[in-house]
């Protein structure tokens, strides 16, 4: 079923009203009963509306994340990105989708000062974009905002293990888990936030064997990345999966390579316009009779 019509009068492609309903934050916590997930859950990022209405139909969650400061903006890290990003990428995933939950992230210092600057930043972000839920970095630390929100009617998606944000702390983007110590605060920090009210959790980065940990400790859905096929669910950032960048990352799968097609696609049209074979009669304008 689609979720776009061709407008006439633009030829592009415009969000349309499907019968449906979207995925809401209990329904995606209650994926999981007795500690299992029968169905796993799919998340894929989206930054723009285009790509929401192609994503949503396959899509539990569509995360706007903070990504999109090095996958649209160019950005080395997360860590510059700001709130008026967030809001205006959110507000088009939203127009673009009617069935994905769409979560979005919120961006580095707007969240971590108090649970109020949370509300606040988290607040803004909803009212602005439209979404249904957003989704913060850190464990136990976090745990007291967490339930401040959830408490007052935000839905938070949680983030443990390997935390973009905190890149300059922890020195790199390495997996995390590797020491017992590490493991044991991963497991505890999932803990917490799952007790704190999040209504699911994002694992990335982490050893195998400390996913499947997380995901049989906690009764919430855990979303992989970079992590375990045993979690409740996977994301991924939708430009790596489909091949739009020359590196890829480990834990990610390429199901297309776009980056060589596009390539391929431009070459032929700067050749055709400098050949002078395009446009033809087919793209341009005439008199009726002419």
């Amino acid at each position: 079923m689609s979720t776009f019509t061709i407008d006439s009068g633009t030829s592009r492609a415009t969000p349309s009203p499907v019968p449906g309903k979207r995925m809401t934050a209990p329904a995606i916590r209650a994926r999981k009963l007795g500690g299992t997930t029968s169905q796993p859950i799919v998340m894929l990022t989206a930054y723009t509306m285009r790509m929401a209405q192609l994503l949503d139909p396959h899509c539990e969650i569509l995360l706007v994340g903070d990504s999109l400061g090095q996958v649209i903006y160019g950005l080395p890290s997360t860590v510059p990105v700001s709130m008026e990003m967030m809001c205006a990428h959110g507000a088009a995933v939203v127009r673009g989708s009617w069935h994905s939950l769409v979560a979005v992230d919120m961006p580095f210092g707007s969240y971590e000062a108090s649970p109020e600057q949370a509300f606040a930043s988290a607040a803004r972000i909803m009212k602005e974009s439209g979404c249904a839920a957003v989704k913060l970095e850190g464990g136990e630390a976090m745990a007291p905002t967490i339930a401040f929100l959830s408490q007052r009617g935000i839905p938070v998606i949680g983030h443990v293990g390997l935390t973009p944000q905190a890149v300059n702390q922890l020195g790199g983007y390495g997996a995390r888990g590797k020491s017992e110590a590490e493991a044991k605060k991963i497991v505890g920090d999932a803990r917490a936030v799952a007790d704190a009210g999040a209504f699911c959790i994002v694992a990335e980065g982490v050893m195998e064997g400390i996913a499947d940990e997380v995901t049989t400790a906690v009764d919430v859905p855990i979303i992989g990345i970079g992590a375990s096929a045993r979690c409740d669910g996977q994301v991924l950032v939708t430009e790596d999966m489909l091949g739009l960048f020359e590196r890829t990352p480990r834990f990610v799968k390429r199901y297309d390579d776009l980056a060589s097609r596009i390539a391929s696609s431009v070459e032929t049209y700067a050749g055709e316009v400098r050949s002078r074979a395009f446009p033809t009669s087919d793209q341009t304008y005439r008199l009726k009779g002419g």
